[in-house]
């Protein structure tokens, strides 16, 4: 490759040298957001809560507070947008240093993840201080057990904080908010780019945003999930919960902040249609399965039927659970379709026109043969999420298998008579 075509290539994919990928000032504020989200853990009161029962036996305590934290942070950054616009310092920063934060981000996950692997060379057996290794992270293999995660759940004990739980703060803080406050920072540049703001970018940072709120606001609902019951915490979860999920779940509104689109009453009827079938799945179930987990004498779900199992636990084999095993996924999933279907049929290409170049205007945003094109980004993560769904189906149906049992075959078997038995009758 010559140096014209090489000099081409670089101003075409906007390469800008290390500096590009790289900034101390941008790290700097990205650890100044964790250690902020640190000081409203502990200074805000908080729900305290029990998590399920270790295999080693007893049991960690926790204290949620992430939803008053998250309230904090976006009054906040609204207060900057109503006096500065769309001109808010905190959105300005993250449109400019986009690249420069991914980079500080997977920084951040890569130390987390060595820091919690070095460290879990210390867990002893007898379990005194309730530490355990993951099923699957300690094999031996230095890569493998780094990548899964060598120990269960991670504290760390820092001066002024107290105890930290690791993987709690990781899954519910930084990137979790982060993918919001991204969002946002989107919204803001859409404005600025256009002097406007679109239904399309609008519709999904709101459904995303609840998405978000919810999560948080039942944060204490995560203590049942497969990452804290059996995953060890290494740079898959690391990387999962601080890099990949704020900045590919925000893929759609980056590229609805540089080429807008309008849906039209019709096409946002259609995305409330769908989002607002999906959660109604999503909360049902989780609030059915909640509810009975609390009190299964509560007259809501008081009528549902379940398998008594060897272990003292209750599998409900009616209501939504009798439905499918996983139906709150398959919620979830039809969510993630709201979040996607906004961009239309995306692809865009950047003209440079020589006026454009000559006078210092903004280049053109057009489709022409781009059109289509676009939707391999925009409509990845409804792809990436049924994958990754499905294996945590089988990833749960496998951790079912070893805990209960013949029991868990025995409701299998009851669900596929339930099934059938539909089938039959219909």
């Amino acid at each position: 490759m010559d140096m014209s075509s090489l000099g081409r290539l670089k101003e075409e994919v906007g390469w800008h040298g290390i500096s590009g990928l790289f900034s101390t000032e941008a790290t700097l504020w990205m650890l100044g957001y964790y250690l902020f989200s640190l000081v409203l853990q502990t200074i805000l009161p908080g729900q305290e809560v029990q998590g399920v029962e270790l295999a080693s036996g007893g049991r960690l305590d926790y204290k949620f507070n992430a939803f008053p934290s998250a309230l904090i942070v976006l009054g906040a950054a609204g207060i900057g947008t109503m006096l500065q616009g769309a001109d808010f310092a905190l959105w300005t920063f993250i449109w400019d240093n986009y690249v420069r934060l991914i980079t500080a981000n997977l920084g951040v996950a890569f130390a987390v993840a060595t820091f919690v692997y070095v460290r879990s060379y210390q867990v002893q057996k007898g379990n005194q201080d309730k530490r355990e290794l993951s099923l699957g992270g300690h094999t031996g293999n230095i890569i493998y057990d780094w990548f899964m995660g060598r120990e269960l759940n991670p504290r760390v004990n820092l001066p002024l904080f107290g105890s930290i739980d690791v993987k709690i703060f990781c899954e519910l803080r930084p990137g979790l908010l982060g993918w919001l406050l991204l969002d946002l920072a989107f919204i803001a540049h859409q404005y600025k780019a256009y002097g406007k703001i679109t239904d399309s970018i609008v519709f999904i940072t709101l459904f995303q945003g609840l998405y978000v709120i919810d999560a948080l606001y039942y944060e204490t609902s995560i203590l049942s999930t497969i990452d804290v019951i059996t995953d060890g915490f290494g740079f898959m979860l690391a990387f999962g919960d601080v890099v990949w999920l704020p900045f590919t779940y925000s893929l759609q509104t980056r590229y609805l902040a540089v080429y807008p689109l309008d849906m039209g009453i019709p096409g946002t009827a259609g995305c409330i249609a769908v989002v607002g079938f999906g959660y109604w799945i999503f909360r049902s179930a989780n609030n059915e399965k909640a509810r009975f987990r609390e009190n299964p004498k509560d007259p809501r779900i008081a009528h549902l039927k379940y398998i008594q199992t060897k272990t003292g636990s209750k599998l409900l084999t009616s209501g939504w659970w009798g439905t499918a095993r996983h139906i709150n996924y398959l919620g979830d999933w039809i969510m993630g379709w709201s979040y996607c279907l906004p961009t239309g049929i995306a692809g865009y290409y950047i003209e440079r026109s020589q006026l454009a170049a000559a006078t210092n205007f903004d280049p053109d945003v057009v489709q022409g043969k781009a059109k289509g094109w676009g939707m391999i980004f925009t409509y990845f993560y409804i792809l990436y999420f049924a994958i990754l769904l499905i294996h945590r189906e089988r990833r749960d149906d496998e951790k079912c298998a070893r805990k209960y049992g013949k029991d868990w075959e025995e409701y299998k078997k009851q669900r596929i008579a339930q099934e059938i038995e539909v089938v039959e009758d219909e």
